[in-house]
């Protein structure tokens, strides 16, 4: 339930219904919009008569959320939400873009990339820790050295930092070392991790799950902000299908679905989404053409020696490429890049 305030509702009259939601066994979530106070009632409301909070003084009126996720919902948040990281921001009129390799491997690698896709126009270097492979005997990551070498390298070139947390055990070295954390699609699900996340005050980058619908990946948002941490951004990577051209098949209609239904930005992971080098540039072309906030791409310098995922990782100078038909896109939609 949304209790919507009037536009010249005082602070006393805005914190009585608050009260009142509290009495009726309602968390409550406050949303200030560009006029008007929100009021999110997470409950039981069913059997609430909506008119007890309709008469309060300072009430504009009152709406029955119906879908399952409340607080990622439009009807809570009518406008987008801005993620700002620093001077990067998500989910306003600039595309961010992520760019990097899949994983740490040296020191020089990730010195080699992270001035590449820094030259080429990213503003966030990322790079894996710790992976989660499906083969135990693949390379698994170099842990908490991957990230001092990734944070040392993305300070250097004056760019923020995202990397995969896998457990809660992690939490604390990742809180150290980078800016945004990120949960893979595999842990999309895992409630224990998510509700973890929802008390840290970082950005939290949640990638859909590999099979999952639209609907659970708002509803994993939704644990994050219940638990009070709305800076969640949303990532469509691909999901699995019948089909096997590819590694997943790259949902892009996902994207406005998602700006339908939700507040939260999304962007898109073209890298994973489809497995294939040749076929990230014409995937990250039609995310952000069909309106992704961001993009998340694997770039590495020599992807045939690298040590996971270099099938799918651009050479840094199709990226440079990439990133010039990226901006005439975006600013043929209203945006920039």
């Amino acid at each position: 339930m949304v209790v919507v305030m009037n536009e010249t509702a005082t602070e006393e009259q805005i914190q009585k219904v608050i009260a009142k939601l509290v009495e009726m066994n309602f968390d409550v979530h406050r949303s200030t919009g560009v006029n008007q106070t929100l009021l999110g009632g997470i409950g039981d409301h069913r059997n609430i008569d909506t008119r007890n909070f309709e008469l309060l003084d300072g009430v504009h009126e009152v709406l029955r959320v119906t879908t399952p996720y409340k607080l990622a919902s439009r009807a809570f948040h009518p406008e987008n939400t801005v993620v700002k990281i620093g001077d990067v921001v998500l989910g306003g009129e600039t595309v961010a873009v992520m760019a990097g390799p899949c994983s740490v491997e040296t020191q020089e690698q990730m010195e080699i990339i992270a001035a590449a896709v820094k030259k080429a126009g990213a503003q966030i270097l990322r790079a894996g820790a710790f992976k989660p492979r499906t083969s135990p005997y693949s390379f698994q990551g170099l842990g908490e050295p991957a990230l001092k070498i990734l944070q040392t390298v993305a300070k250097r070139e004056g760019m923020l930092t995202v990397s995969e947390v896998m457990e809660v055990a992690q939490l604390p070295l990742l809180l150290e070392y980078v800016d945004i954390l990120q949960v893979g699609a595999r842990n999309m699900q895992n409630f224990n991790l998510l509700r973890e996340l929802g008390k840290c005050r970082k950005p939290v980058l949640l990638k859909r799950g590999l099979a999952a619908t639209i609907e659970e990946l708002l509803m994993a948002a939704e644990y994050l902000m219940a638990g009070g941490n709305y800076q969640v951004i949303l990532c469509e990577r691909g999901i699995r299908t019948f089909e096997n051209a590819t590694r997943n098949t790259l949902d892009i209609s996902a994207i406005p679905v998602v700006h339908k239904l939700s507040h939260l930005p999304i962007i898109a992971d073209p890298s994973h989404g489809t497995g294939r080098r040749d076929k990230v540039a014409p995937m990250a072309r039609a995310a952000v053409a069909a309106g992704a906030d961001g993009l998340i791409i694997e770039v590495h310098h020599d992807p045939d020696n690298a040590l996971s995922d270099g099938a799918q990782s651009l050479f840094p100078t199709q990226f440079s490429a990439l990133m010039d038909e990226l901006r005439m896109i975006a600013q043929v939609i209203g945006r920039k890049l």
